[in-house]
């Protein structure tokens, strides 16, 4: 029986709670960052809630607080940011080839990490308003953490602040651990996106790239290789997922 599409709305903001829940408490040490660089409560929820990226925002707060053009602060955010192209050119595959361009515009506009991870997860072919429930409740709690964080992040200790951005990594284990356990190739992977990742940032030539560089270059490498090696039969997937 098909879904109503009240009950796929209702799905995403299920799954997207407990992201959200760990966004408001990560956002939290971003609004320190952005208070450090004198921005008020509102810029920072506003920035949170546009941006809605958390390198991003870093590198942005720290080229604002270096009082760069914006021209510098445009193509800092791009680069931190690179890597969501790649998430949306997958997360495309997913999606009906009848969706229209409105919906797949809307649909990019919070293409997170973790909000991605739940997204890839359902059955072909993703139904927009999935995402739309997702992000009804992750957005505006990234944004509040943000805001909350500029007005009382500097009350709480810095032990507690180091123990909230924990909540990220759990969030991250969350999306990984559940396919990683049905699927071996998936497990593979995972592990060895572990070791290329520490290995990257050790190497001469790539530790001086950055982060969202290095996972851009990671990403397209073991993916490729994926690819190559164990395909994935079209028909199989479908008559698996219904």
């Amino acid at each position: 029986m098909t879904e109503t599409k009240r009950r796929v709305f209702l799905r995403g903001m299920k799954h997207g709670l407990p992201i959200g829940l760990g966004y408001l408490a990560v956002s939290f040490a971003l609004g320190i960052a952005a208070k450090n660089a004198g921005m008020t409560a509102f810029q920072g929820f506003l920035m949170s809630w546009v941006g809605m990226a958390s390198a991003g925002e870093y590198a942005a707060i720290t080229v604002i607080g270096a009082g760069a053009s914006y021209w510098e602060m445009a193509l800092v955010t791009l680069v931190a940011n690179a890597r969501y192209l790649l998430m949306s050119f997958a997360l495309s595959q997913r999606l009906s080839p009848d969706t229209s361009l409105l919906h797949r515009l809307a649909i990019g506009y919070s293409v997170t990490d973790e909000l991605f991870g739940i997204a890839v997860a359902q059955p072909k072919p993703l139904e927009p308003l999935y995402s739309y429930g997702s992000y009804a409740v992750a957005v505006p709690m990234w944004a509040a953490g943000t805001a909350l964080g500029i007005v009382v992040g500097n009350i709480l200790p810095a032990r507690v602040l180091s123990a909230l951005s924990v909540a990220l990594f759990g969030m991250f284990l969350a999306v990984i651990i559940p396919p990683a356990r049905k699927n071996r190739v998936v497990l593979l992977f995972v592990l060895l996106s572990f070791g290329a990742s520490f290995a990257a940032s050790r190497l001469p030539w790539l530790s001086a790239l950055s982060s969202g560089t290095r996972v851009i270059v990671l990403t397209v490498l073991l993916a490729g290789i994926a690819a190559l090696a164990f395909p994935v039969d079209e028909e199989e997937e479908a008559s698996s997922e219904a």
